[in-house]
């Protein structure tokens, strides 16, 4: 089964950005006949409550789903069972950096700021045993690429930095370019619809994915939503979730198609009328209510 999705994270309410990232999502996999799948992930930062209010606000935006929602928090035994088969190919190693470490080591030149040095890559067994004592381990895979290039509909082809990233962190929880790989794997998907502030990490989770031998989906990483004084949209804004927007009189799913160039008032006739090739490419610039005076 061919499926674009949505996998937020229960950390609050989705705001404005989030809503119209998931509308364009779903009108993306509708339109193209394919499924339409959600996922949770509700490995770290999850807000009692948000989960049920975040599908609530999707249902009212107009948004259907195939299938039940897959939680991530079922799903640790499997990301271990791949972390596993690539420790015994040889492509992971402990790493004990901590992120401090991290940001303070020098990198590569073509890497961003934050990326690996590899400073655990080539740890002897007693420094390993010596760091063990010190502190729990995370384990990175053993990347034997500095760049890999993606596809985007947006955006074209895209080059990016590859370091060793971190599969699973030194607390045990699985890290998120694993899972996300994983995942879209499992639940066939095959197109990816997202925000493009996350452009920059799919090189990774492309190489990542074809390392395991998996299927590439196609990916279109589209513009964010920006609050009024040019950073991303946020609750200090102002009203920016669909409850708040309701309150304050306002329609969320037609603010959302006016932003994308369309008169449309329900997810139903977006689905109908949106040209996906001439949504705006440029940052959407948001004035919430409640925002003047601030």
């Amino acid at each position: 089964m061919a499926a674009g999705r949505y996998a937020p994270s229960p950390s609050g309410d989705l705001h404005l950005g989030n809503l119209r990232t998931a509308l364009l999502a779903w009108v993306a996999a509708r339109r193209s006949g394919r499924a339409f799948v959600l996922r949770v992930d509700d490995l770290d930062r999850v807000h009692p409550g948000a989960e049920e209010r975040q599908l609530e606000d999707l249902a009212t935006l107009g948004l259907d789903w195939d299938g039940p929602v897959l939680h991530q928090s079922d799903r640790v035994a499997a990301y271990d069972r791949v972390v596993d088969e690539l420790t015994a190919r040889g492509l992971t190693y402990e790493c004990f950096c901590t992120r401090r470490e991290i940001l303070e080591a020098p990198t590569a030149p073509h890497h961003p700021p934050g990326s690996y040095p590899g400073t655990c890559r080539d740890l002897t067994d007693d420094e390993r045993a010596r760091r063990r004592a010190e502190r729990p381990a995370a384990v990175r895979l053993r990347a034997e690429v500095d760049t890999w290039t993606v596809d985007d509909v947006a955006h074209g082809r895209f080059t990016g930095a590859v370091d060793d990233l971190v599969l699973r962190r030194g607390d045990g929880v699985p890290a998120y370019n694993l899972t996300v790989v994983v995942d879209d794997d499992v639940q066939g998907v095959d197109q990816v619809v997202r925000g493009d502030d996350l452009l920059p990490s799919t090189p990774r989770q492309a190489y990542l994915a074809t390392v395991l031998g998996l299927r590439l989906p196609t990916w279109w990483h589209v513009p964010l939503v920006l609050g009024p004084t040019g950073a991303r949209l946020a609750k200090r804004d102002g009203a920016v979730t669909s409850r708040e927007l309701v309150a304050h009189g306002l329609d969320p799913v037609r603010l959302i198609a006016a932003s994308l160039g369309s008169s449309a008032s329900t997810a139903a006739e977006l689905l109908d009328d949106l040209d996906l090739s001439a949504i705006p490419r440029d940052p959407w610039v948001f004035s919430p209510p409640g925002h003047a005076g601030r």
